[in-house]
């Protein structure tokens, strides 16, 4: 086990957010949801492929029920090993997780849709350029907000 990451917050004042994003624990935090997430949006690439190979669903519409399949499964195992210790709820947690979710979607199929309207990048390339924004957005939120692990 990795120390720090899943020790319990102090019930002290909080840090400031600055101080609490550029620490140990969120560079912990942060290299978990990384592995987590790379696993999870190669999944969602696959998805997103067969979508639109296999399948000829709109480019866009592909993309985001993409991201829903690996958004649900990045919760799992984010629960069970990123955010470890969390107090949140199960059922409570998936319900701010999915909101949190939906910013992500909002952000992914915006700039991915954006990307795809105004450059010739391919749009395998374009999903990975916009998982990075969204990614690290919804980490932020979950590990403030949600999971409470910052």
């Amino acid at each position: 086990m990795i120390e720090g990451a899943d020790a319990p917050l102090a019930d002290a004042a909080p840090e400031p957010l600055s101080d609490r994003l550029f620490s140990h624990r969120a560079a912990i935090l942060l290299f978990r949801n990384t592995i987590v997430s790379c696993l999870v949006f190669g999944v969602g690439l696959i998805v997103l492929w067969v979508l639109v190979q296999r399948f000829a669903v709109d480019k866009v519409v592909a993309a985001a029920l993409s991201f829903i399949v690996a958004n649900s499964l990045h919760y799992a195992l984010g629960r069970a090993w990123i955010y470890r210790g969390t107090r949140r709820a199960l059922g409570k947690g998936y319900v701010y997780f999915l909101v949190t979710g939906v910013l992500g979607l909002a952000i992914t199929t915006g700039l991915f849709a954006a990307l795809l309207q105004w450059t010739a990048i391919n749009y395998l390339i374009a999903r990975v350029l916009v998982s990075i924004v969204a990614g690290l957005v919804m980490f932020v939120l979950n590990a403030t907000l949600n999971f409470r692990r910052l």
